[in-house]
């Protein structure tokens, strides 16, 4: 147990950017929401997952739709006590804390924000590892767990309950209602208790994107390696390719933003050419028409003189930018992991093979 406060805010920001591989919302408005509540309502209490009783009641939060449109349609400020309010009564009983769905940017700081409005801890656990564009997507849905009862809520205070079949169906159904209010919402699902959280969640997910953001921050500090070499040391990335963005091709569709970003070498990699393709998440890596990476293992875009991660809502260009592979948490490379998140699903024509073997003799 220990307190999230606004210095580790901005560390987990930083690391939960480069851990949504792309997508999970602007980093940089979910961080002002965060800041916000804390400053108002004080630090956040952040529990181990061998803390949460068995039987406790954990939620996690988040926000579902087109990162772009957030930027622009503001959280009202009311959703989380709405949210609270219908789990709870549904339930018949209180939530004992919350948790976020997956890492990115939005995503890891607006449970921050709900748990300090709300005054109930948070858990260093999500459902992913990493962020994904589709509810179903977690490591909950291996387990066997329902995504309903599903709350879903606007900032102009419109709320709605679901209980669907599948999860997928939950997501056909909660995308219909996101587009219907606005291509933005909030949402809470995958409710659980703190047994099963135990066994399927992905831990120290928090801990981790904190760490991550502090030794990105403090990448230029080290004197016996270059910059480029710590931060690919620290993340245990691979180097897929250096490059300019020539051209970036986006459209909202759906719910989200897909799209692809083009490459031209740089440095090393003068001469060659890349492409990277997303929906909302970077989901394929492509340098010289090789495939050197695809989902579920992250791709991650970052600037080349900071590291800081770059969003796919905010690719433009010019910007100069370093393509890193991580690899993705375990149970994403199993049977069941890939039929929900291989490349497959998102109509990538390829089997899934670990980056690290992809990458074998060198990226």
């Amino acid at each position: 147990m220990r307190k999230i406060g606004i210095p580790e805010i901005e560390d987990i920001a930083l690391g939960a950017a480069l851990l949504g591989a792309g997508g999970g919302g602007d980093p940089y408005v979910g961080k002002l929401v965060a800041i916000g509540a804390i400053q108002e309502c004080g630090p956040v209490t952040l529990l181990d997952p061998e803390e949460v009783p068995d039987d406790a009641l954990v939620v996690p939060i988040a926000m579902m739709g087109a990162p772009t449109v957030l930027v622009e349609k503001a959280i009202g400020g009311n959703e989380y006590k709405t949210l609270n309010d219908i789990v709870s009564t549904f339930y018949g009983k209180p939530i004992f804390a919350l948790m976020p769905i997956e890492a990115g940017g939005v995503n890891s700081m607006l449970p921050i924000a709900a748990a300090a409005r709300l005054g109930l801890p948070l858990v260093d656990c999500d459902g992913m590892g990493r962020a994904f564009p589709e509810l179903q997507m977690v490591t909950f849905t291996i387990g066997g767990a329902s995504a309903t009862p599903m709350a879903l809520v606007d900032e102009k205070g419109n709320s709605c309950i679901f209980r669907t079949i599948t999860n997928k169906w939950t997501e056909e159904m909660a995308r219909a209602v996101t587009m219907a209010c606005g291509g933005s919402v909030s949402v809470s699902l995958f409710t659980c208790e703190g047994k099963f959280m135990k066994q399927y969640g992905v831990k120290e997910i928090v801990t981790r994107s904190e760490r991550l953001g502090s030794a990105i921050r403090k990448v230029k500090e080290v004197t016996d390696k270059t910059p480029e070499e710590e931060f690919l040391s620290i993340t245990e990335g691979f180097k897929l390719f250096k490059g300019k963005i020539s051209d970036v091709r986006r459209e909202v569709r759906a719910g989200f933003n897909f799209g692809k970003v083009m490459l031209d070498g740089i440095g090393d990699y003068k001469s060659q050419s890349a492409y990277v393709e997303f929906q909302n998440e970077n989901l394929m890596a492509v340098v010289n028409d090789k495939i050197l990476a695809t989902t579920p293992d992250l791709i991650c875009l970052v600037d080349t003189e900071t590291f800081i991660p770059v969003p796919t809502d905010a690719l433009k260009y010019g910007k100069r930018v370093m393509v890193v592979g991580l690899k993705c948490f375990p149970l994403w490379r199993t049977e069941e992991g890939l039929e929900l998140v291989g490349p497959r699903y998102f109509g990538v024509d390829t089997d899934y093979i670990p980056l690290e073997e992809r990458c074998k003799g060198g990226c």
